[in-house]
């Protein structure tokens, strides 16, 4: 008998039944314009569409448990709810005091305990999975999928380390690189992408993948598969066995996984999946997603929390100059950088690396350089905060002993640094050290470590991330490494996610042909003004006077900027904005305004538009690139002036150039 008719007749048979059991739900965001449809049949599918624009094609979305069950597999919808929300809610420590939070919300509710949750702002998609079940549930993995219309363009990061295909080799990695630009059938399927990734539509729009809320869960990486415009989901798997070795023994070394990626309570809500939709590069500089998803603060009293500044000393490789004792890793050299934080008003100073007994992962044993009572003391007297730099195993290890010992000092805080993982552990790590510098008021600066998801609003005491290509690369980086676009790259992707700690500040500027690496002596790409800008533009509540003080000293006037720029804020307004080209935004504090703006290795005039303010009688004492400065890139003019009647402000940059202004009344 010739089977193939039959089994094309079966084929054809299952057509009819398999889409009569789908069942499509539909959900619009507040404004109508964005429209997700979930379709629910063998398997569960998202849509999204922009009017009649679609966005994401239908991608499936599912998770697997221990011993094989497929949540999203043959589901059946038992329930469901639509609901929506439009609130205000206060965001201190952020970019803005006030974040609107207004969306739509559908609740699928399936046989078998578990439920998908989807929300529509105006400006996104986020959904996450939900389950209802008892004891210990082990999550073997999940799929994450973002299929798109076409063959559009990507803007990702890669992982920087590791051997093509080897993921495993690649999940240890510091989450910092420059960008990559492809058609999405381009990417290299070898390679993991860490998130946030943008994804540039073909009519225009631009979609920037992230997620929010991770707790007890690993972080989430993508991979295009070479030949369809989709990207999909991959986790590093549970830590079996861990090795201490790594950067000076600091560090925790995976030698053998499990065979899943989480193991988590039974019942909890999962991290969201977010895609951040904008039809003006501008819009992706001022928005709010991941800090809206995430949970409410857990900190009653927030009060203690104090952003501010930090004169540090790593990146300036502790060089003084012009004083009377040997510079480098000792309390007369740290009690000049607190005299210096304490005139000009600097909230903290960090002592990095090298405090503590190199390669003994011990907070407790101190270089006999150092009197680190002694420090705390005279800083606390001069009303300066004093922050320490950990290596993450050494602060794990004995966690609650180390922060209360030094919280008992009255030192302020600590920058946790070699993490370089996202597994479940390091997030639950994270979760935890927060949890215990809350109860000891203490601060946390998180290093080599994955983009932030939220955590900053959950735990306020958490003040900043890493995850960037900071400016520290400019220690090492060869010439061939362009700052300057990543800097006017890096904020429609990486800043969506949150606050980072870039490290700006260098009084050493170099042009495009003049840059080279000095570890020691370093300088950064571009303009002095962009420096400047970068307090400014950069999202960073607890940010870094990268130089040496003996260069600020010499440079009091843009020192003395520097040192008067807030680092939260009351407003934001995004002016102007084109990927990789240009980058302009407004700032509030009080009653006064800061304007920041970055250009790429083009010079640029922009006109920018602040007929928001209000009222008449507007000052602007502005710092400007200088006539010179694609020759010098430390050129620069101050100048004090009235804002024009038409409130339109015209700035000029050179190449690599920036423009920062301080506007008052």
């Amino acid at each position: 008998m010739n089977l193939k008719p039959l089994l094309l007749m079966l084929g054809l048979a299952c057509i009819p039944a398999t889409l009569a059991a789908q069942k499509t739900y539909s959900l619009s965001s507040p404004d109508g314009n964005l429209r997700t449809t979930v379709t629910v049949g063998d398997e569960i599918r998202l849509r999204l569409d922009a009017g009649d624009t679609p966005l994401l094609a239908p991608s499936p979305v599912a998770m697997t448990l221990e011993g094989g069950e497929v949540l999203g597999q043959n589901a059946r919808v038992v329930r469901t709810k639509k609901s929506s929300v439009d609130q205000t809610i206060a965001s201190p420590l952020y970019k803005k005091n006030r974040v609107v939070e207004r969306y739509n919300q559908l609740t699928l509710s399936f046989r078998g305990d578990f439920g998908l949750i989807v929300r529509l702002y105006d400006d996104g998609l986020a959904y996450r999975f939900t389950t209802d079940r008892k004891g210990t549930l082990r999550v073997e993995d999940e799929c994450v999928a973002f299929t798109f219309p076409s063959d559009c363009r990507a803007v990702v990061p890669y992982v920087a380390r590791g051997k093509e295909f080897d993921f495993e080799s690649q999940f240890f990695n510091s989450f910092e690189n420059t960008y990559t630009t492809a058609p999405i059938t381009e990417l290299n399927p070898g390679r993991l992408i860490f998130l946030p990734a943008l994804v540039e539509l073909d009519g225009g729009y631009k979609l920037v993948i992230t997620e929010a809320d991770l707790e007890g869960y690993p972080g989430l990486y993508l991979r295009g598969n070479g030949e369809t415009p989709e990207l999909r989901g991959v986790f590093a798997p549970y830590p079996k066995r861990e090795e201490q070795g790594g950067h000076n023994r600091l560090q925790m070394l995976v030698r053998e996984r499990e065979g899943y990626i989480a193991s988590t309570v039974g019942s909890r809500a999962f991290p969201w999946r977010t895609v951040i939709v904008a039809r003006e590069d501008r819009e992706l500089l001022d928005n709010d997603m991941v800090y809206r998803l995430a949970p409410e603060s857990r900190i009653g009293d927030t009060s203690w929390i104090r952003p501010g500044k930090v004169a540090w000393d790593w990146w300036n490789d502790w060089n003084l100059y012009g004083v009377d004792f040997e510079a480098g890793i000792n309390n007369d050299t740290y009690k000049y950088y607190i005299d210096f934080a304490s005139r000009n008003g600097i909230e903290y100073v960090i002592l990095d690396e090298g405090w503590a007994v190199n390669k003994k992962a011990d907070l407790m044993q101190v270089v006999p350089e150092i009197d680190l009572r002694e420090l705390v003391s005279y800083a606390r007297e001069r009303n300066v905060g004093i922050i320490l730099w950990a290596g993450y195993h050494a602060f794990d290890r004995d966690m609650e002993r180390v922060v209360s010992y030094f919280a008992e000092m009255g030192v302020k805080g600590f920058k946790v640094d070699f993490m370089d993982r996202d597994d479940q552990k390091i997030v639950d790590f994270l979760h935890r050290a927060a949890h215990v510098c809350a109860e000891h008021r203490m601060l946390l600066d998180f290093h080599g470590i994955f983009k932030p998801t939220g955590l900053n609003r959950t735990w306020p005491n958490v003040i900043n991330y890493e995850g960037v290509f900071g400016l520290e690369q400019m220690k090492w980086s060869p010439e061939t490494v362009d700052q300057v676009t990543y800097d006017v790259t890096m904020p429609f992707i990486r800043m969506v996610a949150g606050t980072m700690d870039y490290t700006q500040g260098a009084m050493r500027n170099a042009t495009r042909r003049n840059y080279r690496p000095v570890n020691t002596e370093p300088m950064s790409q571009g303009t002095r003004c962009r420096q400047l800008a970068e307090y400014i533009v950069f999202e960073s509540p607890l940010n870094m006077l990268c130089d040496s003080p003996s260069n600020y000293l010499k440079e009091p006037e843009c020192f003395g900027f520097i040192a008067s720029v807030p680092t939260v804020w009351d407003r934001t307004e995004a002016l102007d904005g084109k990927l990789g080209e240009r980058i302009a935004i407004a700032r509030q504090s009080g009653d006064t305004w800061y304007v920041g703006a970055l250009t790429n290795w083009d010079a640029r005039e922009v006109v920018l538009d602040l007929s928001f303010l209000e009222g008449d009688g507007w000052k602007v004492e502005s710092f400007s690139d200088g006539r010179n400065a694609h020759r010098a890139a430390c050129d620069y003019v101050k100048r004090t002036e009235m804002l024009p009647a038409d409130k339109k402000l015209t700035v000029k940059m050179a190449p690599g150039g920036g423009f920062a202004a301080r506007i008052y009344r």
